[in-house]
């Protein structure tokens, strides 16, 4: 072989990353092959021995690997093999490559949606906790990015808890999926030795086996499944992320970042550019990305195994290093948001916030609702030639509009009043936030 053909087939540079699962998986499978009496005892007491060297190797820096054995699977059975002789050589016995990398591939993903999940329950506790402090800031709820009505903070954090509740449940939906055992598939067909599957799944925290050796070694539906979960959660952080950068806007001058998720420029000396939520956005684009390349990688692979499922790894990796590390800098950041509720005052003040209150105030008066928003209608643009807020309209005017108005309309029209309407589950009353955060946290 060329070494352009090795270094263009050799995947090692980047399924090292896997030597733990491959070891463990390795030793799972050692065990039952002595249970089974298929190798001796020695044999297995060697190929331990030789393995913990090999993880002390690898962990201290030592390993040597060698691009000429191709892949992760090919240096550890190599090393071992030169430290334990010909025990190492029996390690191999009733399997395949095919049905060992694909355990370790779920083995490695099921770590990694442990971690994630863990790092999405830490990022939900900061949304929940800033939700809390702000349970009760008044915030423009917007639609077309208009101001629409009033909002708490608190309320619109909330939001995006519930978005990442669902992807959470996603991951947790993938990771079932993902704990099943191939080993003992072997290539494709299954293996003539008297194996047990189910010892080997017991033994690695796998659910079970999969049902079928051809489906074992020949899908990859669930890295795309975490790469499809993935790429809902960047969307969610995207949107977020989106947020924040308006918000800090002048314009909006909603919030403040802490200076240390922000940049200068380098030319002008006054900025404060939010260069992690929009690097955060534009990484979105990259795991969808990952995402597309899966589905395409797999799209007309015949049965079972080919050499195209060698790029699967890739971008899965980077999907989960990207979710983490997006994770874990927006665990940082969610607590050093800064609000500015005077700023969000004076945007509910600009847009009219509380009219559809008044609205449902004259419906509850007996005026039929679409009559109702007809009138209020009037009303703004009345507000709008005076250049006030609908709260500040006299009530003469508002009388003008329509005759069921009464004195009492003047707590409809506050932004307190307009909150605290809206006290139903789900809704944006101060209480309603602070109720939703304690089922949050109990639940």
């Amino acid at each position: 072989m060329s070494d352009l053909v090795k270094r263009y087939t050799a995947s090692v540079d980047f399924d090292q990353r896997m030597w733990r699962q491959d070891i463990r998986a390795s030793l799972a499978h050692a065990t039952m092959l002595a249970r089974q009496n298929i190798i001796s005892t020695d044999d297995l007491a060697d190929i331990e021995r030789g393995m913990a060297q090999v993880v002390h190797e690898i962990e201290s820096g030592s390993f040597v690997w060698s691009l000429d054995l191709e892949d992760l699977h090919l240096n550890i059975e190599k090393r071992l093999t030169t430290l334990v002789g010909d025990a190492g050589k029996r390690l191999h016995t009733g399997r395949s490559r095919n049905d060992q990398v694909a355990t370790d591939i779920r083995l490695y993903l099921r770590d990694a949606i442990d971690d994630i999940a863990s790092l999405l329950g830490e990022f939900q506790s900061r949304l929940l906790d800033l939700a809390e402090k702000e349970a009760a800031t008044a915030l423009p709820g917007f639609t077309h990015l208009q101001v629409a009505q009033p909002i708490t903070f608190g309320h619109h954090l909330l939001a995006y808890f519930e978005m990442v509740r669902r992807d959470a449940e996603r991951l947790a939906d993938c990771r079932r999926r993902t704990n099943r055992l191939p080993l003992g598939a072997a290539a494709l067909a299954g293996t003539s030795y008297p194996i047990d599957r189910q010892f080997v799944a017991d033994l690695l925290g796998f659910d079970g086996v999969c049902e079928n050796s051809l489906d074992a070694v020949a899908d990859r539906d669930f890295a795309i499944e975490f790469c499809a979960a993935g790429a809902l959660l960047m969307m969610h952080l995207s949107r977020l992320s989106e947020e924040l950068v308006l918000w800090m806007n002048p314009r909006f001058g909603f919030i403040k970042l802490a200076d240390r998720f922000c940049t200068g420029s380098s030319i002008m000396p006054q900025k404060r550019n939010p260069d992690v939520p929009e690097l955060a956005r534009g990484k979105t684009g990259r795991i969808y990305g990952h995402l597309m390349a899966l589905l395409t990688l797999m799209k007309g692979q015949p049965l079972a195994y080919n050499k195209d499922n060698q790029e699967d790894k890739e971008p899965l990796f980077d999907t989960v290093d990207t979710l983490t590390d997006t994770l874990r800098i927006f665990i940082e950041m969610i607590p050093s948001i800064t609000a500015h509720p005077e700023n969000m005052r004076d945007a509910l003040r600009q847009g009219f916030a509380t009219a559809t209150d008044l609205a449902d105030y004259l419906t509850r008066r007996g005026l039929p609702f679409r009559d109702a928003h007809a009138a209020v209608g009037l009303a703004v643009r009345r507000a709008e030639e005076l250049g006030i807020d609908l709260a500040q309209l006299s009530l003469e005017e508002l009388q003008r509009v329509s005759p069921l108005i009464g004195d009492d309309v003047s707590t409809v029209l506050t932004i307190e009043g307009s909150l605290a309407a809206r006290r139903h589950v789900g809704g944006t009353a101060p209480e309603q936030v602070l109720a939703a955060i304690a089922r949050a946290r109990c639940g």
